[in-house]
C-alpha cells in the first residue's frame, strides 16, 4: 500500500483496548497493543495516503461471548450498563466498516471508532 500510495487498513480492537477487563489479561494486553499499533502505523503511513484506523466493538452477541451470555449474573451486569439497551450484533459494523473503507474517511487517520451502544460514554 505504501509503495502504491493508497490504501485503507481497518483493525478490529475491543473495549479492552481501553479497559483491563476481568479474567482476560492476555486478551486485554493484545487489544491494547493493537490500538497503539493502529496509531503508530497511521503516524508512519498517513503521508503515503494509507489510512490506518480501528473499530472498537462493545459487547457483541457472538459465539465468542457465549459464556457471558449464558451467565445470568454477568449478562445482567453488562446489559444494565449498555445505554442502547441491547448487546450489539455483527450487522452493527457494516456502516462503520464501509465508512472507514471509503473515500468519505480519506482524512480520518489513527482513529479508534468505538461502536458499543454507548458503553464508553458512561
Amino acid at each position: 500500500m505504501v509503495p502504491r500510495r493508497r490504501g485503507k487498513i481497518i483493525n478490529f480492537c475491543s473495549l479492552l483496548t481501553f479497559q483491563g477487563g476481568l479474567t482476560v489479561p492476555a486478551y486485554a494486553a493484545a487489544k491494547g497493543a493493537l490500538g497503539q499499533l493502529t496509531k503508530a502505523l497511521s503516524n508512519e503511513w498517513s503521508s503515503a495516503n494509507v489510512q490506518v484506523n480501528g473499530i472498537v466493538p462493545g459487547y457483541i452477541a457472538t459465539d465468542m461471548n457465549e459464556r457471558l451470555l449464558a451467565d445470568p449474573v454477568r449478562l445482567r451486569q453488562i446489559s444494565e450498563r449498555i445505554p442502547a439497551g441491547r448487546w450489539g450484533a455483527p450487522r452493527d459494523f457494516a456502516g462503520p466498516a464501509v465508512f472507514l473503507a471509503s473515500a468519505a474517511s480519506q482524512y480520518v487517520c489513527g482513529e479508534l471508532l468505538v461502536v458499543d451502544g454507548g458503553w464508553m460514554g458512561r
